[in-house]
């Protein structure tokens, strides 16, 4: 049996002074979310905020023909649910679980009662916010003038930096749902990044061996969110 994690494993309730932290602690439920797992659907009422661990989740926007992309990433430096504490109860965009692992959250009330508190969680998931909005801006910039070559090492240095090890573990469809192509695209730029020697890429299994070599592969999206988050983020961010 799993032993339960610890909170502070995702760097936002790390950063909580520990007087907010002590009161939020009991309320926290851990939870596991499988691979592919749906967080919230498009429109459906938010009952819940995920603060990741181990987890990567990705926030897809979904057009009326079912085809989606990848609007932003969240691991653990961050939650999943801003429009619940930014005044909103649903969103148009789906949230499905992209790197299995668990989670803690807290029910929607919890959260409402925790910002309007006006304190330190207040401050901190209002940075964050403004740091995850950055991410959806450069993603909507970098799908419609950089390569999917440029993109997918984007994606894959986005989702490392919220895991502890080089691995992912992803199917090639759910690859493709996230940067919005063909599998036959998401083949063919595994391939190319595989050949330069950069990854390691068979059967839904992506080690990353050469990530120098992925930072200068990649458009200069990743280092305009990266050093986003560690500007209004410092304290949750530094390793």
């Amino acid at each position: 049996m799993t032993p339960p994690q610890d909170p502070r494993q995702n760097h936002l309730l790390a950063s909580l002074p520990e007087g907010d932290y002590a009161r939020m602690l009991p309320q926290l439920e851990w939870v596991t979310i499988p691979l592919g797992h749906v967080l919230y659907e498009s429109g459906a009422q938010m009952r819940h905020v995920y603060f990741p661990t181990d987890s990567i989740v990705s926030l897809l926007y979904v057009m009326e023909n079912g085809a989606s992309a990848e609007i932003a990433v969240v691991g653990n430096e961050g939650v999943v649910g801003v429009s619940l504490f930014m005044g909103g109860e649903t969103t148009p965009s789906r949230a499905v679980v992209q790197s299995a692992g668990h989670a803690f959250r807290l029910t929607a009330q919890l959260v409402k009662d925790e910002f309007l508190r006006a304190g330190p969680m207040q401050h901190l998931l209002l940075r964050y916010t403004q740091a995850l909005l950055t991410q959806m801006a450069q993603t909507a910039v970098c799908n419609r003038h950089h390569s999917l070559d440029q993109q997918f090492c984007r994606w894959l240095l986005l989702s490392i930096d919220r895991l502890s090890s080089n691995e992912l573990v992803m199917t090639q469809e759910l690859i493709a749902n996230m940067l919005g192509v063909r599998r036959e695209g998401v083949t063919e730029a595994a391939g190319n990044v595989q050949r330069a020697g950069l990854i390691e890429y068979r059967r839904g299994h992506i080690t990353v061996l050469d990530r120098a070599g992925l930072e200068a592969r990649t458009c200069e999206c990743y280092s305009v969110v990266k050093k986003e988050y560690d500007r209004l983020l410092p304290d949750v961010t530094a390793s």
